[in-house]
């Protein structure tokens, strides 16, 4: 029976029970999983969240590690029968606050939700417990699958002890497919690289936007376009119809904008038109669907934990859709761009596969100079989260905004990611960087770049991530061996001057090297907009706000012109082209 179904039958409450301070008054959380919510066992991580406002929307919601961020405490759970419960006690760890017996006494809004694992046999020998994505790209308060508690508002006294009980009596239900078009194709394949490394189908998807006039020109071949970026649920800043006029408004805190989402619209109806205008180069534009067990997307390179993402994207996907939709199919006629994850794709892409892209448009890249993982240096540094100070103790800072304001330090981002899932499962940024860039750790999961209690930098793993992943040290190492004659004019690069998480400190890196170059020189640019944030990328003409909703427009022509340019004698540049 579905849960869903069941719910309605399952008589349970939030419910606080007050104990003496005598025996057995610890404060807790009893949370039970009702006899009717699986047939089999359940392993995950559970999570308790506590709001301080019951009318701000469910606490689920409100767990960031900003200022306005709400508390979560977590636990692990490992085969919960159906019918019984776990108990979590002031020995979790929590976020912000560190213990549930920490929780000042007052009125709040109660949840509780566990995160479900699968069990995967892995090819190389290891078996691991990880949450698979399931269609929501890897956002565990959302992910189909998931039980959860209906939010209660409750007075708690952790002092005073006693329990407070919680029913899962919700669960999160599958989502919708997106439909295709005239414009738009939504593949998925199954990938017999990733299936053998993960020991279960694993799948590939992709959106994939059609030139206009592509079902008129049957002889025509196209140039393709990899715009890399997080995971999309549809294809990204497109709108086949007019803005909506109703649309309420909504407001961009990132942005200070009040009515973002009409504008979104705007911009993406207005793509639209210039697409199937007469003006704009017929191209086909793909945005892949890599999510994993471990976050949103691979980082499209192949990895010892996550599997050959890089291959099964550029030997299974591309050559599969470059076949079905009519690509032109050689590596001349392809082009990567994106920003942040993407940014980092776009050139980790053509770094590890050069003679396969004939360029790369890379916008706000994740740490490209491992000297600059944001603001620590992971080979010379020993402590992440702490300056080597003698006398004192200065958090390192994680977030800032285009003034320099601190909300976020590096210990406080990565202890809610300890909270939200241990072994580097939380589904987030600094665990996803761990899992692409370390060796398998002896337990299976990816061995911890630094202890994400203290800080302290493993020396290492920090080689392996330089050898395997740190791509400026791969080109500084690689450029005179023949990887710079392959990767001249393909490279670049842009960058906010006060980008929110120091991206641009590695940029800055990377340019005094590519500058340096001779023999070729990389012949590519970097470029810096002054005070802008993440995720600049490189148009000086317009707010953040507007120019990361013109991607397409930035960079398919640029990279039509470098085709036309570069393509090799014989090479067909007319079919498609009308």
């Amino acid at each position: 029976m579905r849960l869903v179904a069941a719910a309605a039958v399952i008589s349970s409450f939030l419910l606080y029970q007050p104990a003496p301070r005598a025996q057995g008054g610890s404060f807790r959380f009893n949370v039970t999983l009702p006899a009717a919510a699986s047939a089999t066992p359940v392993d995950g991580r559970l999570l308790v969240m506590i709001a301080r406002d019951p009318k701000a929307g469910e606490p689920r919601f409100q767990i960031a590690d900003g200022p306005s961020g709400q508390l979560a405490f977590g636990i692990d759970i490992d085969g919960l029968r159906p019918g019984n419960a776990v108990t979590l006690d002031g020995s979790a760890l929590g976020f912000p606050l560190e213990s549930i017996n920490d929780i000042p006494a007052g009125t709040y809004s109660v949840q509780a939700l566990i995160h479900v694992y699968e069990t995967f046999k892995r090819s190389d020998g290891h078996t691991v417990k990880l949450p698979m994505d399931r269609g929501e790209g890897q956002v565990w308060s959302r992910a189909p699958g998931n039980f959860y508690s209906t939010p209660q508002t409750i007075t708690l006294d952790p002092k005073r002890g006693g329990m407070v009980s919680i029913t899962l009596d919700k669960i999160i239900p599958p989502l919708p497919t997106p439909q295709d078009t005239n414009y738009v194709r939504h593949e998925r394949i199954q990938s017999e690289r990733l299936t053998k490394f993960w020991g279960r189908p694993m799948h590939l998807g992709a959106h994939v936007l059609l030139p206009e006039g592509w079902d008129t020109h049957p002889e025509a071949n196209y140039p393709l376009f990899i715009y890399h970026g997080h995971f999309p649920a549809d294809l990204s800043n497109w709108r086949e119809t007019p803005p909506d006029p109703n649309l309420a408004p909504d407001f961009s805190a990132r942005f200070n904008w009040k009515g973002y989402n009409r504008t979104q619209q705007e911009y993406a109806w207005q793509f639209y038109q210039e697409w199937t205008g007469p003006n704009f180069p017929r191209a086909i534009v793909i945005e892949i669907q890599h999510a994993n067990p471990f976050y949103d997307d691979s980082y499209a390179v192949n990895s010892a934990n996550i599997g050959p993402y890089g291959d099964a994207i550029v030997y299974e996907l591309l050559p599969y859709l470059e076949k079905k939709y009519r690509g032109l199919g050689h590596g001349w006629a392809r082009f990567l761009y994106g920003g942040s994850t993407g940014g980092w794709e776009a050139m980790g892409a053509q770094v590890k596969y050069p003679d396969e892209f004939n360029g790369a448009y890379i916008a706000c890249p994740d740490p490209i100079d491992f000297r600059a993982f944001t603001v620590v240096d992971i080979y010379k540094d020993k402590n992440a989260y702490w300056l080597d100070d003698t006398w004192k103790k200065t958090p390192r800072p994680g977030l800032r905004n285009y003034l320099g304001h601190v909300s976020s330090t590096l210990q406080e981002m990565n202890q809610l990611e300890l909270v939200l899932g241990t072994r580097t499962r939380s589904g987030q940024q600094w665990d996803i960087w761990e899992a692409v860039f370390s060796p398998v750790g002896p337990d299976g999961y990816p061995a911890r770049i630094w202890d994400k209690r203290t800080g302290v930098i493993d020396k290492q793993v920090a080689e392996y991530w330089r050898e395997h992943y740190d791509l400026m040290h791969i080109l500084r190492r690689d450029w005179n061996q023949g990887l710079g004659k392959k990767l001249e004019g393909k490279l670049h690069i842009y960058v906010g001057d006060m980008d929110n998480y120091y991206l641009n400190n590695a940029v800055y890196l990377a340019e005094e090297f590519l500058e340096s170059t001779k023999n070729p020189y990389y012949a590519g640019e970097v470029k810096y907009g002054d005070r802008a944030e993440h995720c600049w990328n490189g148009d000086p003409t317009r707010p953040n706000a507007l120019s990361r909703l013109r991607y397409h427009q930035m960079y398919i022509p640029r990279g039509v012109e470098r085709m036309l340019k570069t393509a090799p004698p014989g090479a067909d540049l007319t079919s498609w082209r009308y």
